[in-house]
């Protein structure tokens, strides 16, 4: 190759390296930027079928309390780190595509689903120890003795056991649905 080709080579070679910098630095803030978008209760609840458990999650301990704390869709149901967020979000798409598709697009069509879908949301809770829960609750940081008596037992026993959150607050945030009847 002459002096002249080794150029041209490296000049776009050197364009092609800066164009993959540049594309990939607007995908990560793309990418950045649309989750956290898709991060927010008004998000979360511009479907139809969602402003139903929305209502349910605004008499709930959840968005009222003594302390003025306020946990959202994000906190319960989208984990921090990047791999379960990724995860949490592929997941979350199925409720979208049952918006769009009419699978849960009214109040009727979405409880019947509900007992799947929380049942889905339970166990996923279940294998990951009730970590978005934790993200906020940990026994370490509890006092106990400003609990009411059985809530004091329970959580000592849960933490000696291994018992994780959502074994026992199934239905804190949303209304807990009925079981189908068995065909």
């Amino acid at each position: 190759m002459s002096d002249q080709s080794n150029r041209k080579f490296n000049v776009v070679y050197l364009i092609t390296f800066i164009g993959a910098v540049i594309a990939g630095v607007v995908f990560t803030l793309g990418s950045s930027s649309a989750l956290e978008a898709t991060n927010t209760v008004e998000f979360c609840t511009s479907c139809h079928s969602m402003q139903y458990v929305e209502e349910e999650w605004m008499e709930s301990v959840h968005y009222k309390n003594a302390s003025g704390v306020r946990a959202g869709c994000p906190d319960c149901h989208v984990p921090h780190s990047l791999g379960p967020k990724l995860y949490a979000k592929v997941m979350a798409a199925k409720d979208v595509w049952g918006e769009i598709i009419g699978t849960i697009d009214t109040e009727e069509k979405f409880e019947d689903h509900r007992w799947t879908m929380a049942n889905r949301v339970w166990s996923h809770m279940e294998k990951t120890d009730s970590r978005e829960c934790r993200s906020c609750h940990a026994f370490d940081s509890m006092d106990l003795t400003e609990q009411e008596r059985t809530s004091r037992k329970k959580h000592k026993r849960a933490e000696a056991q291994g018992i994780t959150c959502i074994e026992c607050h199934k239905g804190i945030a949303h209304e807990e649905p009925m079981e189908p009847d068995e065909a």
